[in-house]
């Protein structure tokens, strides 16, 4: 994600939005339909616009590539992560708390909400995170399927005669929590009804195990951890997901203090865990204030 001066913005972005943003047809027609407006309403309004791939502008030439033909990579095919601007958010947290591990340190942050990704961070930068080329990819989610076998699309044409639009449709509004539950999206509504119901209690599972896998490939991409971000609706608010995805990484220096993390506190490791785990509510509003701020030259956001 190259860095554009606030006034060149909406230009480029409305000229050729796939060379500033990948492939997201939810939101960037929508995006470019309000700057288009604006432009039109106000045209000597200066216009912003805040990238939310733009914090993992700092992943590595290996990071960002996919294993595909490599013509496509000059058309800007590559990974590149959403979630920025909670985990930038997250970050400045951190530094305001005084954690050493945000300007040198290995941290991983967990946003879990209805979008869910988890991103490496060390000395302060993103080196890797779970969503790729589009939100859809990576750990599974309210109604995102998050990685796939590439063979299922051809699979499914072939068999259940899915179009390409069918099977966007399916993988994005579908699947996830809701598609393997057949109940709801919401996390709080399948922890309610796992001890009834056999696949309210396999879509909790699913997310716990695949959550806890990404967390362990980030911990071996970093070399280990030193503090550990819970954050988004599910990260800062269930204790019982957030145990099952720790249980068992005491290898990776994470131990929680049970109390703590019942009551969701701002720190929900024991005293002698050798990784600091952490709760911290994300504000990517806030975010967007700060970063416009800051663009524009005006006194910092709160």
């Amino acid at each position: 994600m190259k860095h554009i001066e606030p006034e060149v913005v909406t230009r480029e972005l409305l000229a050729e939005p796939h060379r500033l943003r990948p492939y997201d047809p939810d939101h960037l027609p929508r995006e470019i339909e309000l700057i288009k407006a604006f432009r039109q309403r106000r045209p000597k309004l200066p216009q912003v616009a805040c990238f939310d791939t733009a914090f993992h502008h700092t992943m590595s030439r290996v990071a960002k590539l996919l294993p595909i033909p490599r013509r496509f990579d000059a058309k800007g095919v590559q990974r590149y992560g959403f979630h920025g601007l909670s985990y930038a958010y997250l970050m400045e947290e951190l530094v305001r708390l005084g954690d050493p591990a945000a300007t040198k340190g290995r941290v991983i942050l967990a946003h879990l909400g209805n979008g869910a990704s988890l991103a490496a961070v060390r000395d302060g930068k993103s080196i890797d995170t779970s969503m790729g080329f589009t939100p859809t990819a990576g750990l599974v989610m309210s109604t995102r399927s998050g990685d796939l076998d590439p063979g299922l699309a051809p699979y499914l044409a072939r068999t259940e005669q899915i179009t390409a639009k069918q099977f966007y449709e399916m993988v994005n509004y579908q699947s996830g929590l809701l598609g393997v539950s057949e109940i709801s999206p919401d996390m709080r509504d399948l922890l309610g009804q796992e001890a009834a119901d056999v696949r309210a209690a396999e879509a909790v599972a699913l997310f716990c195990y695949q959550a806890k896998k990404w967390l362990g490939a980030f911990a071996a991409a970093l070399g280990g951890l030193d503090t550990l971000v819970f954050a988004g609706g599910i990260g800062e608010n269930a204790p019982l997901v957030r145990a099952r995805i720790c249980e068992g990484l005491g290898f990776l220096g994470i131990e929680l203090n049970v109390t703590r993390n019942a009551e969701n506190a701002a720190i929900i490791s024991t005293d002698t865990s050798p990784a600091t785990v952490r709760v911290i509510r994300t504000d990517e509003e806030l975010m967007i204030a700060r970063s416009v701020c800051r663009a524009m030259g005006l006194a910092q956001a709160v």
